[in-house]
């Protein structure tokens, strides 16, 4: 058995860590582009790695922003029927549906993935006061209870 030097790092982690900088430096005309080309990459799940990644940096930066719709909706179609992406689009779809005190439904909060309903208790912060009593009341972890009710006691207490 011939052992791999610790230098030696795998080409498709340096393939991941070219491709975030990309995304990162990426102009909104090539987006599209560049995301095609990451998923089509050989390692399948490093390629939707990369490109969840993304995901989470623009959206959050977008979340509030007019630009948010447009953008997920294109997102979405290049995504396409890659589930966890998909559901991760859906899921910062309903973030920013909270955030913007449109409509939501508690089933859509109390059905959504962990790491939802972590974003919306404890990172979000323009959730709305009914969110996190929902998932103060019926999140699926302590965690996510315990820092729903912490937000929701500190904006009950007065500043």
């Amino acid at each position: 058995m011939t052992e791999q030097p610790f230098d030696d790092e795998p080409p498709e982690h340096r393939r991941y860590r070219r491709y975030l900088q990309d995304l990162e430096e990426v102009s909104e005309a090539d987006e599209v582009t560049l995301v095609v080309t990451v998923l089509h990459d050989p390692d399948k799940a490093m390629g939707e790695a990369a490109v969840n990644r993304h995901l989470e940096r623009r959206a959050a930066r977008l979340l509030t922003d007019p630009a948010f719709t447009a953008w997920a909706q294109t997102l979405a179609t290049v995504i396409g029927d890659r589930p966890f992406l998909a559901r991760r689009m859906r899921e910062w779809t309903l973030l920013r549906a909270i955030a913007l005190d449109e409509p939501w439904t508690a089933e859509e909060v109390t059905t959504g993935s962990d790491w939802f309903q972590r974003t919306a208790a404890i990172e979000l912060a323009a959730t709305s006061r009914e969110a996190l009593a929902l998932l103060a009341e019926r999140g699926r972890t302590r965690r996510v209870r315990n820092a729903a009710s912490r937000r929701v006691q500190s904006a009950s207490t007065p500043g």
